[in-house]
């Protein structure tokens, strides 16, 4: 048995959004110098305003083992997926109550409109104390009305989260996590290393074939490309499958500019002028719509895996099978996918599917910037619960304690799985764990559909390099080693909070842009409006109000800085 394998996961149907420039890890990590917290009950404000004083029934320490002194009941939101509903035969419950004497109860809400009801829930105060899958933003509108409670007033409370964000040098990713009031609402789930999750997948064997060099930019790709349509002149060979909103994501940064998947608020930051502008009005993002729209022009790219969503799977699976299309966008679990299509298309083909790190461009060798995951929120309702400590400590064992996080994942050691002396971790031949088709040929029990381990609510939230190197394939860890060496992160934009009414403001403003900036890039890539019509775009955007947009965001990036003293 071995430990990695290929396959696929939930956790990969959204990505994190990216995080912005930050000023300093001492504000974060200043509360607490100890790394443990301990007292007894409800809590009050102290004179400075900045945390609050809570009384602990119990202390918390880095790196232990967190139990409650008197048995707890905690609401959790909990997102079903439509394959994995929470299960009677559920271990993951029993065992955090067991090490922790705290009882999670769930408040259930399906996964095909979470974040409306997520929203409906808070908004009117029935949502429970706890409120995962809370990714970078996601807080914004929910912190300018009041309706979850400052974390970083409680991070005196947090000793795995200070710790782990001073060690993995997180400090100043942190900081730009504050809104408007120089608070955060959300703490995130934090990466010990991060790259970007999708990426371009290549047939390493055609490439070689036609004498194409693995690219190695964007450039090299369009030459690869056209070798290989020559070989195979029915084929389609490049396509995305997500509408193209993750190529355009991981793209852009080679271009100098953000889309896709990373539109955001649109915004992209000029180092030069110390200025925001919206990014479909620069060069890097005109020269990247040309770009592809010269794909399409040759018919290197495959035109419906930009209008149709698959979710990686369906239309263009079939046509990597089918050797129309040979390279494409995935994560480490479309490999195996991908392959899986072919042997059953082809059962005797020969063939290498490689995960590239995303090609350069004129901007240079540059990717996302480094990333948090998605995290948690506490609603202000819990403000005056005598039990308020203890669900900050739980929630900090929970989500940052290394421990917590490999049990999360795996289950529990001795019975799902063992632990090697040099960390490697192996599952027990009675179990399996079939998103990553690791055991699947001797395991019954699935850790994740039988047991909840390895569930997409809680695990892979914060994960060191050494656990998410446990269950991911090996070309994945050859993917990490080479996106960090060969790869820079793009430096984070400078934060600019929205007050609630301006949050209001920008919402009118900015979905109006957005889908006249979707629309036409489409039209562009695809040939339906020429690239003569540019400046009309442009024009057009600034009929929309985009002057006082881009001033709007401008304007809480300069009050920011100077309320932060930058």
């Amino acid at each position: 048995m071995t430990r990695r394998h290929a396959g696929r996961t939930g956790r990969n149907r959204r990505l994190a959004a990216g995080t912005a420039a930050m000023t300093s890890a001492a504000l974060v990590l200043a509360a607490c110098s100890s790394g443990s917290t301990g007292g007894d009950g409800g809590g009050d404000r102290d004179g400075d305003g900045d945390t609050v004083a809570l009384e602990c029934a119990q202390d918390s320490e880095a790196d232990a083992q967190f139990t409650a002194a008197e048995a707890t009941s905690l609401g959790i939101l909990w997102t079903d997926w439509p394959d994995y509903p929470i299960k009677d035969s559920w271990q993951i419950f029993d065992e955090i109550e067991n090490r922790t004497n705290v009882r999670l109860e769930t408040t259930n809400i399906p996964f095909s409109d979470a974040e409306e009801k997520r929203g409906l829930l808070i908004s009117a105060g029935d949502a429970p104390p706890l409120v995962p899958l809370i990714y970078t933003g996601d807080e914004q509108q929910y912190a300018a009305s009041g309706a979850v409670l400052p974390l970083s007033d409680y991070a005196e409370y947090m000793p795995n989260f200070q710790k782990y964000v001073e060690e993995w040098e997180l400090g100043e990713m942190v900081e730009n996590l504050r809104q408007a009031d120089g608070k955060y609402y959300m703490t995130p789930g934090l990466q010990e290393v991060s790259v970007p999750v999708f990426t371009l997948l290549i047939r390493k064997d055609v490439f070689d074939e036609v004498g194409a060099p693995v690219p190695d930019t964007w450039d090299e790709l369009r030459e690869g490309l056209r070798l290989i349509k020559e070989a195979y002149p029915d084929s389609r060979p490049l396509a995305d499958g997500f509408e193209g909103q993750s190529m355009l994501n991981y793209a852009a940064h080679a271009f100098g500019t953000v889309a896709g998947w990373g539109f955001g608020n649109g915004m992209f930051y000029d180092e030069q002028t110390d200025a925001f502008e919206y990014a479909p009005t620069t060069e890097g993002y005109k020269n990247m719509v040309e770009y592809f729209h010269g794909l399409v022009e040759d018919g290197l790219l495959d035109t419906e895996s930009f209008t149709e969503q698959n979710d990686g799977m369906g239309t263009v699976q079939e046509k990597f099978a089918n050797e129309v299309v040979f390279a494409a966008s995935g994560a480490a679990g479309t490999v195996q996918e991908f392959g899986s299509a072919l042997k059953a298309a082809q059962p005797d083909a020969e063939f290498e599917i490689v995960q590239l790190p995303p090609p350069g461009g004129d901007a240079g060798a540059v990717v996302e910037p480094r990333n948090f995951w998605n995290g948690f929120m506490i609603t202000s309702e819990a403000a005056d619960d005598p039990d308020l400590c203890t669900y900050i400590q739980f929630a900090d064992w929970l989500y940052y304690n290394q421990d917590a996080r490999e049990m999360l994942q795996w289950g529990i050691e001795g019975e799902t799985y063992t632990k090697d002396a040099d960390g490697t971790i192996t599952l027990n031949p009675e179990y399996k764990y079939e998103s990553y088709n690791i055991n699947t040929d001797e395991g019954s029990i699935d850790i994740k559909a039988d047991l909840g381990w390895a569930n997409d609510v809680l695990a892979g939230s914060t994960e060191s390099r050494s656990l998410k190197e446990s269950y991911n394939p090996e070309q994945f860890v050859d993917y990490l080693d080479v996106v960090t060496s060969t790869r820079t992160p793009r430096e984070p934009f400078p934060p600019a909070p929205l007050t609630e009414d301006e949050l209001e403001r920008a919402s009118l403003m900015a979905t109006p842009l957005k889908d006249t900036v979707d629309t036409a890039t489409l039209q562009f890539i695809l040939g339906q409006r020429d690239m003569s019509e540019w400046d009309d775009f442009v024009t057009q955007l600034d009929g929309q109000g985009l002057p006082a947009y881009v001033e709007l965001i401008n304007e809480a990036k300069d009050r920011f800085a100077e309320n932060q003293g930058s």
